[in-house]
């Protein structure tokens, strides 16, 4: 089974828009392939939905403990700086450090580096298409 590492904003997307990054999250679920997450996206995505969302702590861990009891959790023990956004390098971090297939992501800091380091760096869209996991 594929590892795949979903970008920040692919959850956010999933819990307030739905559409394809919902559809991704929902595969991870049905297990389809295997979620990986670090303490760092955790992080951001909780954060973006308090500060930017202003959602409320209660709703956050729910809805966080929904999103992350689907994931296989990782600590980073490298650090990488290959990205021009500083946030974005804790994602490239958990995916070399699970030794992922794909990242996920609708960022363009990342797409600009697919593939990195052999994985491959691509949109909602792409990964539903089926090519890296099926």
């Amino acid at each position: 089974m594929i590892r795949v590492v979903l970008d920040s904003n692919i959850y956010v997307s999933a819990v307030l828009f739905g559409g394809k990054p919902r559809l991704v999250l929902q595969l991870a679920q049905e297990g389809a392939f295997e979620l990986v997450v670090s303490p760092p996206i955790c992080s951001e995505v909780e954060e973006t939905l308090r500060v930017k969302f202003l959602w409320p702590e209660s709703v956050i861990a729910s809805v966080g403990q929904s999103l992350w009891r689907a994931a296989r959790e990782v600590v980073p023990r490298r650090r990488v700086t290959d990205c021009s956004d500083p946030d974005d390098n804790r994602v490239l971090e958990c995916a070399l450090e699970c030794q992922a297939r794909a990242i996920v992501t609708g960022d363009r800091h990342l797409l600009v580096l697919n593939p990195y380091r052999g994985v491959q760096v691509v949109r909602p869209q792409e990964f539903l298409n089926g090519r890296l996991w099926r």
